[in-house]
């Protein structure tokens, strides 16, 4: 599903009218066959790209919160999410946020469900949108609805933590690499002119002074590739935000701390979400199908799958969610399962395990951070003592010839 702009004309009393509508549909023969059944024309057809400005607010934490909350509180007042949505975007008069809701609009014009209209946005995490998912499926997407405000908070916090270490300890870095980078060559360069004169200590000076730039060429180098790399992962995750799977994900996730971290989370989310399915008595089948669906996890997006087909299978559901990836501890716990209502109480006991391993990470890598950040300083700092040690070498070799020459 995608959304078009189509430009349309349309014959009238008064003559030929054209305009521009909105459609969100699989194709563009869709988009064609929609206009003919309004009895229009089709001048051209594109695919809505939305600008910088509407991706930037459509993917803040708080105009998806905003949004939750329009839902919620004109939910109570119509008795219907689906309603309440679709009158908070006859409402909005502003644009940019027009064209944001474009999708769910055409979505719910179409008979399709809030979660639908929601996914169509591509603005919530999985995560989110299966606590949302969960909700409406057992009936109470209104209770659902703190939750994943929540949930959205809670990321959002994780995320400013990480990102506000990583920037203070980017500006250390980068105060140390322009001044290494800006004064390589002076440095190199007079130690280059004020070579000693005697041989014997000519070559260890060379010596010297060639493993002195290597090492700031090394490290300079490898700060630009760092910030390179970090910046292509962060617009990328900020370009890709709502997308199942995307190349710099899949190498985001072979980083192992990182890589966990992002599986924690993932198990956390999906148990959460298949939980509060099973306490709304939705079928087990569609609850595992829609926990699979909560994560851009590979692996726990696997589990779950191999899950409900092991289920289908006719084994029974404690041995089969008896598997890998999880834990030891976790595994004893669905060991003990007896019964099917202590499935959702289980689940709910190892998605906390699961948040609390993440939070642990979380601080892992933030010291991780600050650790490497610290080698890397005192490597530099190291080598500009270097530094001075070679001059040494030169001012004494010139020392030692001034002091021959007056002799």
């Amino acid at each position: 599903m995608q959304q078009w702009v189509a430009e349309i004309a349309y014959e009238t009393i008064s003559g030929t009218k054209t305009s521009k509508e909105s459609f969100y549909l699989p194709t563009v023969d869709d988009v064609r066959d929609a206009v003919s059944k309004k009895g229009g024309y089709v001048i051209s057809i594109r695919q809505h790209e939305r600008s910088p400005l509407e991706r930037l607010l459509a993917r803040s934490t708080w105009w998806q919160v905003q949004l939750l909350r329009g839902i919620q509180f004109r939910a109570a007042a119509v008795s219907s999410p689906g309603v309440a949505f679709w009158k908070i975007i006859e409402a909005e008069t502003n644009p940019t946020r027009q064209n944001i809701l474009a999708p769910a609009r055409e979505a719910l014009s179409r008979g399709l469900g809030v979660i639908d209209a929601l996914k169509a946005l591509r603005i919530f995490d999985h995560g989110t949108l299966a606590i949302l998912a969960a909700s409406e499926k057992a009936n109470k997407l209104t209770d659902g609805i703190p939750h994943a405000i929540h949930s959205i908070t809670q990321k959002k916090k994780n995320q400013r933590a990480i990102m506000g270490t990583l920037g203070w300890l980017g500006f250390d870095v980068f105060t140390i690499v322009t001044s290494l980078a800006a004064g390589k060559d002076m440095v190199l360069g007079w130690f280059g002119n004020n070579a000693p004169t005697d041989p014997a200590k000519l070559e260890e000076y060379n010596r010297v002074v060639g493993n002195l730039g290597l090492t700031w060429d090394v490290l300079i180098w490898l700060a630009y590739a760092s910030a390179g790399f970090m910046g292509w992962c962060i617009i990328s995750f900020f370009v890709n935000k709502g997308k199942t799977d995307w190349p710099t994900a899949r190498v985001v996730r072979k980083i192992p701390l990182i890589g966990a971290y992002m599986r924690d989370l993932g198990f956390s989310d999906s148990m959460v979400a298949c939980s509060r399915m099973l306490r709304g008595l939705v079928p087990i089948n569609e609850a595992l199908q829609q926990a699979s669906e909560a994560t851009t996890s590979p692996e726990v997006m696997d589990y779950w799958s191999t899950a409900n087909e092991e289920l289908e299978r006719g084994i029974g559901l404690g041995a089969a969610l008896d598997r890998e990836p999880l834990s030891r501890s976790e595994r004893m716990e669905l060991a003990t399962l007896s019964d099917l209502d202590q499935v959702a109480t289980i689940l709910e006991s190892i998605a906390q395990m699961r948040a609390q391993a993440a939070k642990t990470k979380h601080s892992l890598i933030v010291w991780l951070a600050f650790g490497l950040t610290g080698v890397f300083l005192v490597i530099a700092f190291g080598s500009a003592i270097y530094a001075l040690t070679v001059m040494n070498m030169s001012l004494d070799s010139m020392m030692g010839g001034l002091m021959g020459d007056a002799l």
